[in-house]
């Protein structure tokens, strides 16, 4: 009864504008009836709706519906594009956003000018990028302009355009073959030391118990296991057969200890109906058994680690007894945190947050430190860098946290760069990134020369 009555409000509104319009002039789109401007009206508001809930696939069909009963709503287009763009399809984003500017969206909702800032951007046409945004900036009340961020973006896009013109030389990194690079989302690569076995995280269709994760409709995450093949030089034998290690939710192994015996893993089985579910993404603890595999992962038993908010992507010194890991338990003020906690003997201590300057108001995720302790690598969208998240290192001396320094184009690009961890050992990174395949992304692993690496010093 509820739905109905807010259709009929849509139809009688539009019906009023259309009467008073129709007296001074013949609209554009008059062959669109009245009834099907309301039943757009209304898909959209239904698409806005599931688009607030994180179910992208759900809203991007009702707001192809409401394109196809009003073909000339720029509505339609508009969300269509927010949409796209919230799936990685930056190509298709763009399309849809010039679509909705063309129609008119420009005079109506100027953030259409950010959407194709944003776009351009992610998609590497940093000039471009910059006119929209700063038509964002010029149009967009004050306040808005400031929780869209817009001097930040343009900032961003500023960087790179300067990180781009230096003459200087840099190692491009390198895709990894072979089937560890699927064309679903796979990132976090755990070495285990020089071997030629590596652990990562994919999200697949063979992913255990086959499930969607019902906010944003893609599969549940599991923890892969592969091989390098020298003579090829591909990463082969991709595998989640992995004893007890992967469950029906979100399983993501984040460190394995110099023996290859225990780990560290992020794990989430809240959407699961599992009645030994987490209460949100937990840090677990993970051992070997007799057999050579792993046990049910056990969660940390230590309210300054795991609590009711998100915990994870932890990394610890080759001792493990210090760990680092993510947390949004002060998202009132940032949206998440790297926290370091240390062990004595058997127990955990009291987490704390890093200090300002590493922990910005704006997300720090997927840390790694190195071996010895002394450098900290992670990723930041709060800090001054080309796009999206990039890849930062800083050094750790004597307790002292210096100022963190951007690894630069050879690792970072225009859009997301996480999960980077660096293997002493053979003097090489791997780091997580966007491919663009035409208007699609997938997130795939790639692998980075550090021979010529300069560490910063304090």
């Amino acid at each position: 009864m509820k739905n109905w009555i807010r259709v009929v409000a849509v139809f009688a509104l539009l019906f009023t504008v259309n009467s008073n319009a129709s007296a001074m002039t013949t609209p554009p789109d008059s062959t669109t009836s009245i009834v099907d401007k309301a039943s757009s009206a209304y898909l959209i508001e239904e698409g806005r709706t599931l688009f607030l809930d994180g179910r992208m696939k759900d809203a991007l069909i009702k707001f192809r519906q409401a394109s196809v009963k009003d073909p000339n709503s720029w509505k339609a287009s508009f969300w269509i594009s927010k949409c796209h763009y919230a799936m990685d399809n930056f190509g298709y984003s763009l399309k849809y956003a010039l679509e909705a500017e063309e129609m008119g969206a420009d005079k109506t909702d100027e953030e259409v000018y950010f959407i194709l800032g944003t776009c351009y951007h992610r998609l590497g046409n940093i000039d471009t990028a910059i006119i929209n945004f700063q038509k964002a900036k010029d149009r967009l009340s004050k306040r808005r302009a400031a929780e869209l961020l817009v001097d930040d973006q343009i900032a961003q896009c500023e960087f790179a355009l300067a990180e781009m013109a230096k003459d200087e030389e840099y190692v491009e990194r390198v895709r990894l073959k072979g089937d560890i690079n699927s064309g679903y989302d796979d990132y976090n690569m755990v070495l285990l030391g020089d071997l030629p076995t590596a652990y990562f995280t994919s999200r697949r269709s063979n992913t255990t118990g086959g499930g969607l994760n019902p906010d944003d409709q893609r599969y549940f995450e599991d923890t892969y296991r592969c091989t390098y093949d020298k003579e090829s030089g591909e990463w082969r034998d991709a595998s989640n057969e992995l004893g007890k290690l992967n469950s029906d939710g979100f399983d993501a192994l984040n460190y394995v200890s110099p023996d290859g015996l225990t780990g560290i893993m992020t794990l989430n089985t809240t959407f699961t109906g599992d009645k030994k579910t987490t209460r949100g993404s937990d840090i677990c603890e993970i051992k070997k058994n007799n057999k050579g595999t792993w046990n049910t992962p056990k969660i940390i038993k230590n309210k300054s680690i795991n609590t009711s908010y998100f915990e994870g992507s932890a990394t610890l010194t080759a001792d493990g007894n210090t760990m680092y890991f993510v947390t949004d338990r002060k998202g009132d003020k940032s949206s998440t945190d790297i926290y370091v906690v240390e062990r004595d003997g058997n127990k955990w201590g009291e987490a704390k947050p890093l200090p300002e300057g590493i922990n910005t108001t704006g997300r720090e995720t997927t840390p790694f430190i190195t071996p010895d302790g002394r450098y900290l690598f992670f990723s930041s969208n709060g800090l001054v860098g080309m796009g999206g998240l990039d890849v930062y290192v800083v050094e750790n001396k004597g307790g002292e946290w210096g100022t963190p320094v951007n690894l630069g184009i050879g690792v970072n690009t225009v859009n997301n760069d996480t999960h980077f961890v660096y293997s002493p050992e053979m003097k090489k990174a791997f780091v997580s990134g966007y491919e663009l395949v035409g208007s699609k992304a997938s997130i795939d692993i790639y692998e980075v020369d550090m021979k010529n690496f300069e560490f910063p010093s304090n």
